[in-house]
């Protein structure tokens, strides 16, 4: 069991801005599909979205903040130099836009709770406003400062109010249309069908903070068939395989704090899943009117950092849309050499694991005859391969076959630099990779990269022995544990050098 850290529920996670559009990816997977997702329960979301790209309210709210000052001083001094005031004629201004993100901050105009209307919300708003403006005329009048017509105090006043206004409108129309798509509330599933579920499921239906999709009991045959609505889905080794993995952003054990030893089973048997496991701590009767009270104890796989994850995102965007404009000249030139090299599309796509155990499809330049595709990696590419085609060989070699990836990484599937991703089903002589090493799953709580960690440490191309997937299965956690954004420039920074002097490596 790892170290145990206390923290309040975490209303909202991480997400990644999808701001390109590369070619057709796995559609998000509707709650209709019940063969797939198993029974719904009461909480119903319209649809599952993967946690990769779940956004975090308070991350918006500190954006939203940010915007209204720089709009609040943008007015000000648009006012300021459209009348020409003189220092001690705009000092009330400046007062006033300094007041007004401090009187939205205060009156709460950022928390967006849940269920509370946006005439609610702009009265919270107007109240702001109404602070500031009054900031304003009151310093005016203790300073007596000359010239300071009240035309320009109320020209000052409607136009910040009508930008203000506005702003509050569109963030509140997109938080709302966030929470209903899914991408706001987090998803958990619950591990024991005890008092302690119902308890945690009540404050969630009596909250919203949390969709709880459903529940797993190690104990199955004596379980009920549904937790207050909430379906039980199976076992705990029915969760470790399920498909709804990828759409959920922590599992918690609802079991009593006291059974240690069932604990202690339980969080062996989950330590497997790259999703945060947390044990559920009831507080008492208050937490069932604010699931916020309710306290949770990490066990495995830590939450992820919604800060440094924001940044590794807008590090991807950057590295990522300058990488796709520099590396298009030799695209179109490997496709087409790949058109008049042999019959068959110049890309191939393959279902590879992402982030918590997301399939997703990664695109390629095709480098096999298509005839001899193998698009679960049952084979793995040899040297001297018969399936590989000259232009094939090269770009093998050099990683070109690498490149449209980049297109995965600006739909947020990917990053820059992370685990590779392994395909589906892929095997290493005879066995699945994955049934090789039981931590196996931890190298999925990171989303996976063009690069990374272990391809520049020697680990790169397929792995044809247990001992080899070991090696990439520990770089790649190793990475993940020291993650960082200088880290990440060293490792691009090293990928053509390692390449170009790898060249033996059979890919």
């Amino acid at each position: 069991m790892s170290s145990v850290i206390t923290h309040p529920l975490e209303t909202e996670q991480t997400a990644v801005t999808e701001a390109f559009a590369p070619p057709p990816a796995r559609p998000v997977i509707e709650v209709e599909d019940a063969a797939a997702l198993g029974r719904r329960g009461p909480f119903r979301p319209g649809r599952l979205v993967p946690a990769r790209a779940r956004m975090q309210v308070q991350g918006l709210s500190r954006f939203f903040h940010l915007a209204d000052a720089v709009v609040a001083v943008a007015a000000t001094a648009t006012t300021i130099v459209a009348a020409r005031l003189t220092p001690a004629a705009f000092a009330p201004l400046v007062l006033g836009a300094l007041a007004l993100p401090l009187a939205l901050h205060t009156l709460e105009a950022y928390a967006f709770r849940r269920r509370e209307t946006f005439q609610r919300h702009g009265l919270r708003v107007l109240a702001a406003l109404g602070f500031a403006a009054l900031t304003v005329a009151l310093s005016t009048l203790a300073s007596g400062a000359a010239g300071f017509a009240p035309p320009i105090l109320a020209g000052w006043g409607l136009g910040l109010g009508l930008m203000i206004g506005l702003l509050h409108l569109a963030w509140w129309r997109m938080v709302d249309r966030g929470r209903r798509e899914g991408r706001l509330t987090p998803n958990v599933v619950v591990v024991g069908a005890t008092d302690h579920a119902e308890r945690f499921i009540r404050s969630a239906l009596a909250t919203g903070d949390v969709n709880v999709l459903g529940v797993f009991d190690d104990r199955a045959e004596r379980a009920p068939s549904h937790v207050l609505g909430v379906p039980v889905l199976g076992d705990t080794g029915t969760l470790i395989d399920h498909r709804i993995i990828p759409y959920v952003d922590r599992v918690v054990i609802a079991v009593a704090s006291t059974a240690e030893a069932r604990i202690r089973q339980l969080v062996a048997r989950l330590e497997v899943l790259p999703n945060p496991v947390s044990l559920f701590v009831d507080v008492g009767r208050e937490a069932e009117r604010n699931a916020a009270l309710a306290r949770f104890v990490d066990l495995s796989g830590a939450a992820t950092d919604a800060r440094r994850a924001f940044f590794k995102r807008g590090q991807d965007l950057v590295i990522g849309g300058l990488g796709l404009m520099l590396a298009l000249p030799v695209m179109l030139v490997t496709a087409a050499a790949i058109k008049l090299d042999t019959p068959g599309p110049v890309f191939f796509r393959q279902r590879r694991h992402g982030f918590n155990n997301e399939e997703i499809l990664v695109w390629k330049f095709r480098s096999l005859r298509h005839e001899m595709a193998d698009a679960h990696a049952a084979r793995q590419v040899t040297a001297d391969d018969d399936r590989v085609t000259r232009v094939g060989r090269f770009i093998r070699r050099t990683s070109l076959d690498e490149l449209p990836q980049l297109f995965n990484v600006l739909k947020g599937e990917m990053s820059m630099v992370g685990p590779r991703p392994h395909a589906v089903g892929m095997k290493t002589g005879d066995v699945e990779s994955a049934k090789l090493v039981a931590c196996y799953g931890h190298r999925h709580r990171m989303k996976p990269g063009v690069t990374g960690w272990a391809a520049i440490n020697g680990s790169r191309g397929p792995v044809h022995t247990p001992e080899q997937v070991r090696e990439r299965v520990a770089l790649d956690i190793d990475y993940i544990e020291r993650q960082s954004f200088w880290l990440d420039l060293y490792i691009i920074a090293m990928t053509l050098p390692c390449l170009l002097g790898d060249r033996s490596v059979a890919r």
